[in-house]
């Protein structure tokens, strides 16, 4: 005699991946995947990243729960050898599960754009810094000073917009800034550009984020965010003949001009 449990299996699978999905989801979004945001646009990148969980995760749930469920109830008893049940597809079935991660992901992709292309656009009175990727270690060209200085240390004034023309000397590596949220890769032959307008004063971490070698480890430096007259003095020692600069000039490589 058929167990009464067993007539409803899906009715199962969703009340078991629903109650999943809460816990994975309250799970996901308690944890704190970044340091502190130092950024002004930092918190439309968070709130993206929360949105992703909150659709990923039962997603991710879902499909796992009925791939169990069917692993478990629909095995092969010890010692049965024989075929299963021939079955035929089920269309609709088919079309549904094709069309709703396609007009998910869709959603998800545009969201993500608009976020995006608010977040680099274009800003009054930007510094220009162009960032030279090489294994294994980063360095720092300043564009808009007398001389375009080149220096190891990055230094940047809170709440000024920056544009950064990331390129690289030899091979793939990745930018990234965690407090700044945005990273992108350095392409060879290639100029990438990303925006930030840090608001935040401190201290924070430069890492690759491509896996570029031995020493990928050890590329990393530091962001110093300071006040605008901080800055500019930094800045005034760092040009050509200033006092202080020789040992940053020393030390630039051979920069590879900007393709835009």
């Amino acid at each position: 005699m058929r167990d009464d449990r067993d007539k409803h299996p899906l009715a199962k699978m969703l009340a078991i991946g629903l109650i999943a999905s809460i816990i994975g989801v309250a799970i996901a979004l308690a944890i704190d995947w970044f340091p502190a945001a130092a950024t002004e646009k930092s918190g439309e990148i968070d709130t993206l990243y929360d949105v992703l969980l909150i659709v990923s995760v039962p997603v991710f749930v879902l499909v796992m729960t009925a791939a169990l469920y069917s692993v478990l109830k629909f095995r092969a008893r010890p010692g049965d050898l024989s075929d299963g049940e021939p079955i035929h597809g089920n269309t609709r079935l088919e079309v549904v599960w094709v069309a709703v991660p396609t007009i998910i992901v869709s959603v998800l992709a545009a969201y993500a754009w608009i976020v995006l292309n608010d977040v680099e656009a274009k800003q009054k009175d930007e510094i220009h810094v162009r960032v030279i990727g090489q294994q294994f270690a980063w360095h720092f060209q300043y564009l808009d000073t007398e001389g375009q200085p080149t220096t190891n240390t990055l230094y940047l004034p809170k709440d000024r917009a920056v544009k950064f023309d990331v390129v690289t000397r030899d091979v793939l590596h990745s930018f990234w800034v965690p407090s700044f949220r945005l990273k992108t890769d350095t392409v060879p032959g290639l100029t990438t550009t990303i925006r930030v307008r840090p608001d935040k004063f401190g201290n924070f971490d430069i890492v690759c984020a491509e896996l570029c070698g031995l020493g990928h480890s050890t590329m990393r430096q530091t962001a110093h965010v300071v006040s605008q007259d901080d800055f500019d003095a930094w800045l005034a020692k760092q040009k050509p003949g200033a006092s202080g600069a020789g040992a940053s000039a020393a030390a630039s490589p051979t920069i590879p001009q900007s393709s835009g």
